[in-house]
């Protein structure tokens, strides 16, 4: 395929991914800004208030960055794996399998419209969030850079997800058995400061410290990790699971029947 037909093949993938999660926006969009908003009315609000200052901030400016990238990695992630599972499931892809789209523009399709999700649920929780504390940017470069490619990532998860799912059960097991255990563990709600040496070294193992550590860097400033380090391994784990995504599709594994 020339270039040309690469990008109308990518852009065909990515409107049919967007429009698909625009009709049903009341099921896509509006349940993370409703979540959020609980999660500000309890934590931040009724318990907040009782903590009092975290890393120099109030406890509500402090969780809201956490809460915001915790909404980006389930949207993306969630919108890939149900979208390619379903095409796969309905054995629609493989009509994009046999074309001479190369899968490159298959997984880049499916990851852009994931990340378009994850930063329109951005926009709305940010948007939510000030309704309950005011926000200043440190530094726009690192939040641009982390939402991205933290949405990048979360889309590729969902991506590899879906190929090795068998039924539409496989694809909730890895959000509720794995990635939400890692968000709550990632330090949305607490400082790692506050824990003890031991369990501090533990919490590094999780990628999510870094995703979440490096986006509050962007906004307030702070950081439990080094910034480099957590924006260095986003960007290598965003790399790896670009490069087995288009493995998979490549060697057919679970797609072809």
């Amino acid at each position: 395929m020339s270039p040309l037909e690469q990008y109308v093949a990518l852009m065909t993938i990515v409107r049919k991914e967007v429009k698909r999660f625009l009709r049903i926006w009341t099921q896509t969009l509006l349940p993370s800004a409703i979540t959020v908003s609980l999660y500000f009315v309890i934590f931040g609000s009724l318990i907040g208030s009782r903590i009092g200052e975290m890393g120099g901030f109030s406890y509500m400016q402090f969780v809201v960055p956490g809460l915001i990238m915790m909404a980006i990695v389930t949207n993306s992630y969630s919108n890939v794996v149900s979208s390619f599972f379903g095409a796969k499931f309905h054995h629609s892809v493989e009509e994009l399998l046999v074309s001479p789209t190369p899968n490159y523009v298959i997984v880049l399709g499916y990851v852009v419209g994931g990340v378009t999700r994850g930063l329109m649920v951005a926009v709305v929780v940010t948007l939510v969030s000030l309704l309950f504390t005011h926000l200043h940017v440190h530094s726009y470069f690192v939040v641009v850079s982390t939402v991205v490619m933290t949405a990048t990532l979360f889309s590729l998860a969902g991506f590899i997800n879906a190929v090795y799912a068998n039924s539409f059960d496989d694809i909730s097991i890895v959000p509720n058995f794995v990635l939400t255990p890692l968000i709550y563990l990632g330090g949305v709600f607490y400082s790692m400061d506050l824990l003890p040496e031991f369990w501090a070294n533990v919490s590094r193992l999780n990628p999510l410290v870094y995703v979440v550590n490096a986006f509050r860097y962007g906004v307030l400033g702070v950081s439990d990790v080094s910034l480099s380090f957590a924006l260095w391994m986003i960007a290598l784990f965003t790399v790896g699971a670009f490069l087995y995504s288009v493995h998979l599709l490549n060697s057919g594994k679970r797609l072809r029947q």
